[in-house]
């Protein structure tokens, strides 16, 4: 325990108010308030406070909370409360309990807690690209579905086309009874495209200006611009994992376990970590899988696994060829070494 640490916080953080409870090096209550969720009210707390251990509570404060604590000289643990069942299942679960119990936590053992590394600032601000990008394209696969749905429930039928080239190419077959409705959509359907085209240049640019690691990444087929600089900012740091095999754990790509006595079932996948970055890795799997996908290691290996049989091979061989990818593009970027597509096999095997 840090000999200069005398006190120990707990703030349970909320929208507009947060509550803070603080004990002592020998757990003993000290104090108890409610303040608000701004930084003018953070400073006037803590900002002259002799060093103390803070516990938060993971959330869409946590990262510009912790920061500015942190400028004040404090440590600052960032606990993911849904790994701790003290908090999370309390049947009694009110703001002023979860605080305290951060408060206690943290100072007995921050491992218990569970804690979260955020990403930098900068790293956050280019990841807020990729995820508006996200939320556009969502939006614009709703309306395009919300159009062809409302053709079809009058009788007709647009013609299939790409998402990209929607627009220009259902708009003389719309019936002219719904063009009043559909039109100013289409507009809208346009317009959102042609966003998504800038987003997607400003992704272009960050890859080849302020993350060139991701061109090594994107030697494998079926990894573009978007997926490796997803990933790079996702991990932030190659150097935080020692092995490149725990990737797939951090990114929940590994079935669940319950193991007690000599039973030992395997579930789902955890699905623990980066949804937006899992879901990328899916995609570029099922690339890799399809009818366009390069012939390659991976690529042989997963329809290996899809050929076994059962209802479920084809999901279970997409996750499996993900996992096995996460891994890859770690290897990658911390090597920096080209990628063999039949990796694992010495090249004089792989070309035989």
């Amino acid at each position: 325990m840090n000999k200069h640490i005398t006190e120990f916080v707990g703030i349970d953080l909320g929208d507009k108010k947060s509550m803070v409870h603080v004990r002592n090096r020998d757990g003993e209550f000290v104090e108890e308030t409610r303040l608000p969720t701004t930084a003018t009210a953070l400073e006037r707390k803590f900002g002259q406070r002799t060093p103390m251990r803070i516990a938060i509570e993971v959330g869409s404060h946590s990262r510009w909370i912790s920061r500015q604590l942190k400028s004040y000289g404090h440590e600052v643990v960032v606990a993911d409360a849904r790994k701790l069942r003290l908090i999370y299942e309390n049947p009694r679960k009110s703001d002023r309990v979860d605080a305290e119990y951060l408060a206690k936590l943290v100072r007995l053992d921050m491992s218990l807690l569970s804690p979260v590394a955020h990403r930098g600032e900068e790293t956050q601000q280019h990841l807020a690209i990729l995820r508006a990008r996200d939320s556009l394209v969502q939006a614009r696969t709703k309306l395009v579905n919300h159009a062809r749905g409302i053709v079809k429930s009058f009788g007709g039928r647009l013609p299939s086309c790409s998402t990209e080239s929607f627009a220009k190419k259902v708009r003389p077959a719309l019936p002219e009874s719904l063009r009043p409705a559909l039109e100013p959509l289409l507009e809208i359907i346009q317009d959102m495209t042609k966003r998504i085209q800038s987003y997607a240049q400003e992704i272009e640019r960050l890859c080849q200006q302020m993350y060139p690691e991701t061109t090594c990444m994107r030697q494998i087929k079926g990894v573009g611009a978007l997926t490796a600089l997803a990933y790079v900012l996702t991990l932030e740091d190659e150097k935080r994992f020692r092995k490149s095999r725990e990737v797939g754990p951090y990114l929940g790509l590994v079935p669940r376990r319950n193991q007690s006595g000599e039973a030992d079932p395997q579930g789902r996948i955890t699905k623990t970590g980066d949804k937006y970055l899992r879901r990328l890795l899916v995609g570029s799997a099922q690339y890799i899988l399809g009818p366009f996908g390069e012939e390659c290691y991976l690529r042989s290996w997963g329809l290996r696994l899809a050929e076994r049989g059962g209802k479920s091979a084809k999901k279970r061989a997409l996750v499996a060829v993900a996992r096995k990818l996460a891994v890859l593009l770690h290897k990658l970027w911390v090597s920096g070494e080209d990628y063999h597509p039949f990796y694992p096999v010495r090249p004089a095997e792989g070309l035989a």
